[in-house]
């Protein structure tokens, strides 16, 4: 990405992050269990970007079509600011990948989570999901969670209430006809939530999911940066984001086979949350 297109971006961060007033804590959720609670608070996530898509292709047109009536989800209470830790025992850590599915990169990490047996969430856009529905037919069968990151990867602090809703329902919509559930977790682009998202996704029974320890491989760092900062920010109960979709992540893909292997052996568990009933 070039200088001035990151300071666009990065300036579009800092206004939405101002209009939403920038959540100082949130709480952890339980992984790979029943029985513990939300609560327990930790540092506010730092804002992400996304890389622009180098074609218009990327830009796919809204899913349409009819079937049977959907079953309404279970309202869940308004959080205030986002899920960043999970809880549980022992070194349990949660790997997430965001903006997806892409047929050039999504592959090769699954095929590394497969190898070594690893379960992990994927937030995607809804307009990913149209073209590439094997890659998420996959993940199901693969038992990974698949999580719901928008149709187009807005801003959403720049949209109204109604455009929120859209986003987000027709998101849901193409994630349980192609994933075979609708999704129970949510994550804003950026990182910048508001009101209406948290009111949204608890409508829509999803809770707010955000991270503890952030790759930035979307600016394409290096490998070997983004392998030191997943392993220099491993701790009990940090939630990993990573990207796999949205720009080049070739250096993504080829970090993940050297950290992920270095952090089983380290003792580490990796875990996804447990569905809610």
């Amino acid at each position: 990405m070039q200088k001035d297109q990151l300071l666009t971006r990065r300036g579009m961060l800092l206004a939405g992050a101002a209009a939403l007033g920038a959540a100082g804590t949130a709480g952890v959720v339980l992984a790979g269990g029943a029985g513990d609670s939300a609560g327990t608070t930790a540092p506010a996530p730092g804002p992400q970007a996304r890389q622009a898509p180098r074609d218009s292709a990327f830009r796919l047109q809204p899913l349409t079509g009819y079937g049977p009536p959907r079953a309404a989800p279970r309202r869940l209470k308004v959080r205030k600011e986002p899920i960043l830790q999970i809880s549980g025992r022992g070194r349990r850590m949660m790997l997430t990948f965001d903006d997806g599915p892409n047929p050039e990169y999504t592959p090769h990490i699954l095929d590394t989570l497969a190898k070594y047996d690893v379960r992990a969430m994927f937030f995607v856009c809804g307009e990913c999901v149209v073209d590439n529905r094997e890659l998420v037919a996959r993940m199901a069968d693969e038992g990974h969670v698949v999580g719901n990151h928008t149709w187009t990867h807005p801003l959403l602090t720049t949209l109204n209430r109604k455009q929120i809703r859209s986003e987000m329902k027709r998101t849901s919509d193409v994630i349980e006809d192609t994933y075979g559930e609708r999704p129970q977790w949510f994550r804003a682009p950026y990182g910048a939530w508001n009101r209406a998202a948290f009111q949204l996704g608890a409508e829509m029974g999803m809770e707010p999911m955000a991270w503890t320890v952030d790759t930035t491989d979307w600016m394409e760092p290096g490998t070997d940066t983004i392998v030191d900062r997943v392993e220099s920010g491993a701790a009990p109960g940090v939630v990993v984001l990573s990207h796999d979709a949205g720009g080049d992540r070739t250096q993504t893909v080829e970090a993940i086979r050297e950290w992920l292997p270095h952090l089983l052996d380290s003792g580490y568990h990796m875990t996804v949350p447990s569905r809610r009933v």
